[in-house]
């Protein structure tokens, strides 16, 4: 796949967005997915975020690697894995432009749960909406994670949303999330690989990616990590 200096920017930029959203600055993430879409093919766009958030999570382990709520953990990712089935067989069965509608549907609806969600906590404080502390929160959060993750690698707001009603400490939040994304991304891989995805193609294989593109992923967690570490010190919790 050939890309102009111009394309190459922009997966550049969405290279340092991911990379700032893996240090625990949230809603990057989602920008960075419609920049690759508009930049590639959307099923192919799909394959290269995927290798370039498994850059980004790596770094972030690296970081985080020794605070995370492993009994969280435990609970949601079962689901989470269920939940990348139906994402997987969906994108067999589209072609990019459908893949487009359901990618950009995504979007849209966890940009409004960001909203709904925004209004729901105003005036709380910490305190999580009764409903964001429901049972069947887990199981539900753990498919659509799983199912928007494989579809569209926009799993981080549900994940955030959820995380944010455990109220965690801020490091623990940040590596819980890094773990929870590794081994999520890791898994459906081979999925993603089965479905042509991936390749050698794929352009974070290709040389200006090795050369620039994924040490723009890696800097920007190292540099966001550092201001997020900073401002745990300063900052309670």
């Amino acid at each position: 796949m050939t890309l102009s200096p111009g394309q190459w920017a922009l997966m550049g930029l969405a290279a340092l967005l991911i990379g700032v959203s893996k240090s625990g600055i949230t809603g990057l993430g989602i920008l960075a997915v419609a920049i690759a879409a508009s930049v590639l093919p959307t099923r192919d766009s799909t394959g290269t975020v995927l290798l370039i958030l498994l850059v980004g999570d790596v770094m972030a382990i690296a970081m985080y690697r020794r605070v995370a709520n492993w009994p969280q953990l435990r609970r949601i990712f079962p689901w989470a894995g269920a939940g990348v089935l139906p994402g997987a067989f969906a994108l067999g069965h589209v072609n990019n432009d459908g893949a487009r509608q359901i990618i950009g549907t995504i979007l849209l609806v966890l940009i409004g749960a960001y909203f709904i969600r925004q209004r729901a906590m105003n005036g709380r404080g910490d305190e999580a909406p009764a409903f964001m502390r429901s049972p069947w929160l887990v199981a539900g959060t753990g498919v659509l994670a799983g199912f928007t993750t494989m579809v569209a690698n926009a799993a981080g707001p549900i994940m955030i949303l959820y995380l944010l009603a455990l109220r965690l400490p801020k490091k623990i939040f940040v590596g819980t999330t890094a773990w929870f994304f590794l081994a999520l991304n890791l898994f459906k891989t081979p999925f993603s690989y089965g479905l042509g995805l991936i390749n050698a193609a794929s352009p974070p294989l290709s040389w200006p990616a090795r050369s620039w593109g994924v040490p723009c992923c890696a800097c920007s967690i190292s540099a966001a990590s550092s201001r997020s570490r900073c401002c745990c010190r300063l900052s309670p919790g």
